[in-house]
Protein backbone atom coordinates (compact mmCIF):
# COMPACT_ATOMS: atom_id res chain seq x y z
CA UNK A 1 0.00 0.00 0.00
CA UNK A 2 1.10 3.16 -0.91
CA UNK A 3 1.35 5.99 1.67
CA UNK A 4 3.41 8.67 0.27
CA UNK A 5 1.49 11.82 -0.92
CA UNK A 6 0.54 11.96 -4.27
CA UNK A 7 2.18 13.08 -7.47
CA UNK A 8 1.01 16.22 -8.98
CA UNK A 9 0.87 17.12 -12.59
CA UNK A 10 0.33 20.33 -13.63
CA UNK A 11 -0.52 21.59 -17.08
CA UNK A 12 1.52 25.07 -17.55
CA UNK A 13 -0.42 27.38 -20.31
CA UNK A 14 -3.37 28.58 -18.60
CA UNK A 15 -3.15 26.48 -15.16
CA UNK A 16 0.21 27.56 -13.74
CA UNK A 17 1.10 30.91 -15.85
CA UNK A 18 -1.33 33.22 -18.22
CA UNK A 19 0.72 32.96 -21.13
CA UNK A 20 -1.37 34.21 -23.75
CA UNK A 21 -0.56 37.57 -23.89
CA UNK A 22 2.51 36.27 -25.08
CA UNK A 23 1.42 33.77 -27.10
CA UNK A 24 -1.23 36.38 -28.21
CA UNK A 25 2.00 38.67 -29.57
CA UNK A 26 3.66 36.09 -31.25
CA UNK A 27 0.92 34.70 -33.45
CA UNK A 28 -0.01 38.30 -34.27
CA UNK A 29 3.88 38.86 -35.21
CA UNK A 30 3.63 35.73 -37.61
CA UNK A 31 0.40 36.73 -39.08
CA UNK A 32 1.21 40.65 -39.96
CA UNK A 33 4.79 38.83 -41.29
CA UNK A 34 2.43 36.85 -43.62
CA UNK A 35 0.17 39.88 -44.47
CA UNK A 36 -2.63 38.87 -42.27
CA UNK A 37 -4.79 40.39 -39.93
CA UNK A 38 -3.88 40.35 -36.45
CA UNK A 39 -6.31 38.21 -34.31
CA UNK A 40 -6.05 39.59 -31.11
CA UNK A 41 -5.65 38.41 -27.39
CA UNK A 42 -9.55 37.48 -27.23
CA UNK A 43 -9.40 34.69 -29.96
CA UNK A 44 -5.69 33.54 -29.37
CA UNK A 45 -7.13 32.57 -25.70
CA UNK A 46 -9.05 30.01 -27.19
CA UNK A 47 -6.59 28.10 -29.61
CA UNK A 48 -3.47 27.46 -26.99
CA UNK A 49 -3.55 23.56 -25.33
CA UNK A 50 -2.36 21.48 -28.41
CA UNK A 51 0.94 23.10 -29.16
CA UNK A 52 2.98 25.61 -31.05
CA UNK A 53 1.95 24.06 -34.45
CA UNK A 54 -1.47 23.83 -33.82
CA UNK A 55 -1.82 27.42 -32.72
CA UNK A 56 -0.82 28.96 -35.60
CA UNK A 57 -2.80 27.03 -37.78
CA UNK A 58 -5.64 28.25 -36.05
CA UNK A 59 -4.20 31.33 -36.32
CA UNK A 60 -3.95 31.08 -40.25
CA UNK A 61 -7.51 29.95 -40.54
CA UNK A 62 -8.84 32.60 -38.15
CA UNK A 63 -7.24 35.49 -40.36
CA UNK A 64 -7.54 34.26 -44.02
CA UNK A 65 -7.69 31.12 -46.41
CA UNK A 66 -5.97 28.34 -45.19
CA UNK A 67 -2.01 28.02 -45.86
CA UNK A 68 -0.35 25.69 -47.80
CA UNK A 69 2.03 23.33 -45.65
CA UNK A 70 5.48 25.32 -46.49
CA UNK A 71 3.97 28.83 -45.11
CA UNK A 72 2.91 26.95 -42.34
CA UNK A 73 5.78 25.36 -41.70
CA UNK A 74 7.54 28.99 -42.04
CA UNK A 75 4.82 30.85 -40.20
CA UNK A 76 5.65 27.74 -37.02
CA UNK A 77 9.54 28.53 -37.15
CA UNK A 78 9.02 32.38 -36.65
CA UNK A 79 6.27 31.65 -34.27
CA UNK A 80 9.26 29.39 -32.32
CA UNK A 81 11.53 32.21 -33.07
CA UNK A 82 9.61 35.00 -31.81
CA UNK A 83 8.14 33.57 -29.07
CA UNK A 84 11.15 31.98 -27.53
CA UNK A 85 12.74 35.44 -27.71
CA UNK A 86 9.77 36.88 -25.50
CA UNK A 87 7.97 33.68 -23.44
CA UNK A 88 8.14 35.92 -20.03
CA UNK A 89 7.55 39.07 -21.57
CA UNK A 90 4.13 39.61 -20.07
CA UNK A 91 3.47 36.04 -18.87
CA UNK A 92 3.02 35.77 -15.20
CA UNK A 93 2.02 33.20 -12.79
CA UNK A 94 -2.07 33.25 -11.83
CA UNK A 95 -2.45 34.70 -7.90
CA UNK A 96 -1.71 31.74 -5.85
CA UNK A 97 0.32 29.69 -7.85
CA UNK A 98 3.72 29.93 -6.03
CA UNK A 99 2.46 30.29 -2.27
CA UNK A 100 0.61 27.10 -3.11
CA UNK A 101 3.00 25.47 -5.08
CA UNK A 102 5.40 25.67 -2.42
CA UNK A 103 3.20 24.49 0.37
CA UNK A 104 2.47 21.13 -1.97
CA UNK A 105 6.16 20.94 -2.13
CA UNK A 106 6.69 21.18 1.27
CA UNK A 107 4.23 18.68 2.08
CA UNK A 108 6.27 16.15 0.05
CA UNK A 109 4.18 15.78 -3.25
CA UNK A 110 6.73 15.16 -5.87
CA UNK A 111 5.71 17.92 -8.70
CA UNK A 112 5.77 17.71 -12.64
CA UNK A 113 5.09 19.89 -15.61
CA UNK A 114 2.81 18.02 -17.86
CA UNK A 115 2.45 20.46 -20.61
CA UNK A 116 1.89 20.17 -24.91
CA UNK A 117 4.17 23.46 -25.33
CA UNK A 118 7.43 22.61 -26.50
CA UNK A 119 9.66 21.31 -23.78
CA UNK A 120 12.58 24.23 -23.98
CA UNK A 121 9.91 27.05 -24.27
CA UNK A 122 8.53 25.38 -21.35
CA UNK A 123 11.63 25.18 -19.33
CA UNK A 124 12.54 28.57 -20.67
CA UNK A 125 9.26 30.63 -19.07
CA UNK A 126 9.44 28.30 -15.20
CA UNK A 127 13.26 29.54 -15.89
CA UNK A 128 12.21 33.03 -15.76
CA UNK A 129 9.52 33.51 -13.80
CA UNK A 130 11.61 31.20 -10.92
CA UNK A 131 9.23 28.43 -11.06
CA UNK A 132 11.91 25.82 -11.85
CA UNK A 133 12.82 25.19 -8.59
CA UNK A 134 9.45 23.57 -7.43
CA UNK A 135 9.05 20.94 -10.10
CA UNK A 136 11.50 17.71 -10.33
CA UNK A 137 10.78 17.20 -14.34
CA UNK A 138 9.64 19.15 -17.23
CA UNK A 139 7.85 16.97 -20.02
CA UNK A 140 6.57 19.19 -23.02
CA UNK A 141 4.55 17.96 -26.16
CA UNK A 142 7.70 17.02 -27.90
CA UNK A 143 9.58 15.21 -24.85
CA UNK A 144 7.39 12.06 -25.59
CA UNK A 145 6.67 10.39 -28.67
CA UNK A 146 2.71 11.24 -27.82
CA UNK A 147 1.05 14.07 -25.73
CA UNK A 148 -1.78 15.20 -24.31
CA UNK A 149 -4.75 13.81 -24.55
CA UNK A 150 -2.88 10.55 -25.11
CA UNK A 151 -2.75 8.61 -21.64
CA UNK A 152 1.39 7.90 -22.68
CA UNK A 153 1.59 11.67 -22.05
CA UNK A 154 0.78 11.36 -18.70
CA UNK A 155 2.15 8.07 -17.76
CA UNK A 156 5.44 8.85 -19.06
CA UNK A 157 5.34 12.57 -17.26
CA UNK A 158 4.83 10.00 -14.13
CA UNK A 159 7.69 8.06 -14.88
CA UNK A 160 10.07 10.71 -15.83
CA UNK A 161 9.07 11.82 -12.17
CA UNK A 162 10.32 8.09 -10.68
CA UNK A 163 6.99 7.95 -9.42
CA UNK A 164 5.65 4.05 -8.86
CA UNK A 165 3.53 2.79 -11.46
CA UNK A 166 -0.14 3.08 -9.64
CA UNK A 167 1.03 4.86 -6.92
CA UNK A 168 -1.47 7.82 -5.96
CA UNK A 169 -1.30 10.89 -8.75
CA UNK A 170 -3.52 13.67 -10.20
CA UNK A 171 -3.82 16.04 -12.99
CA UNK A 172 -4.06 19.58 -12.22
CA UNK A 173 -4.88 21.07 -15.66
CA UNK A 174 -7.78 23.70 -17.53
CA UNK A 175 -8.74 21.94 -21.09
CA UNK A 176 -10.30 18.64 -22.11
CA UNK A 177 -7.10 17.84 -23.29
CA UNK A 178 -6.33 17.38 -19.28
CA UNK A 179 -9.54 15.95 -18.45
CA UNK A 180 -9.14 13.16 -21.21
CA UNK A 181 -5.78 12.28 -20.51
CA UNK A 182 -5.70 11.90 -16.78
CA UNK A 183 -8.92 9.51 -17.54
CA UNK A 184 -6.88 7.63 -20.21
CA UNK A 185 -4.20 7.22 -17.46
CA UNK A 186 -6.58 6.15 -14.85
CA UNK A 187 -5.94 8.98 -12.41
CA UNK A 188 -8.12 12.01 -11.31
CA UNK A 189 -7.85 15.63 -12.58
CA UNK A 190 -8.60 18.99 -11.15
CA UNK A 191 -9.69 22.14 -13.19
CA UNK A 192 -9.27 25.51 -12.91
CA UNK A 193 -11.98 27.65 -13.79
CA UNK A 194 -9.71 30.51 -15.12
CA UNK A 195 -7.70 28.95 -18.13
CA UNK A 196 -7.95 28.75 -21.85
CA UNK A 197 -10.79 26.38 -22.94
CA UNK A 198 -13.56 26.62 -25.68
CA UNK A 199 -15.67 23.78 -23.36
CA UNK A 200 -17.16 25.64 -19.72
CA UNK A 201 -15.06 24.82 -16.99
CA UNK A 202 -18.07 23.10 -15.55
CA UNK A 203 -18.62 20.80 -18.57
CA UNK A 204 -15.02 19.59 -18.35
CA UNK A 205 -16.05 16.13 -16.34
CA UNK A 206 -13.13 17.04 -13.77
CA UNK A 207 -13.21 15.37 -10.56
CA UNK A 208 -12.75 18.84 -8.84
CA UNK A 209 -13.28 22.51 -10.45
CA UNK A 210 -11.44 25.00 -8.41
CA UNK A 211 -11.93 28.54 -8.60
CA UNK A 212 -8.46 30.35 -7.29
CA UNK A 213 -4.89 28.17 -7.54
CA UNK A 214 -4.89 28.64 -3.74
CA UNK A 215 -8.57 26.17 -3.27
CA UNK A 216 -6.04 23.58 -4.74
CA UNK A 217 -3.99 21.80 -1.35
CA UNK A 218 -8.24 21.02 -0.52
CA UNK A 219 -9.46 19.75 -3.72
CA UNK A 220 -6.77 17.16 -3.34
CA UNK A 221 -7.95 15.81 0.12
CA UNK A 222 -9.73 12.70 -0.32
CA UNK A 223 -8.64 12.74 -4.34
CA UNK A 224 -5.67 10.60 -4.63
Amino acid sequence: MFHSPAALLFDLDGTLVDTAPDLSAATDHVLETFGRPRIGLDQVRQMVGDGALALIRRGFAASGPAPDEATLAAGHRLFLEYYGAHVAETSQAFPGVVDTLERLKAAGHPMAVCTNKPHALSVSLLDQLDLSRLFTAVVGGDSLPVKKPDAGHILGTLATLGHPRGAPAVMVGDSMNDVASARAAGIPVVAVSFGYTTTPPDQLGADRLIDHFADLPAALEGLA
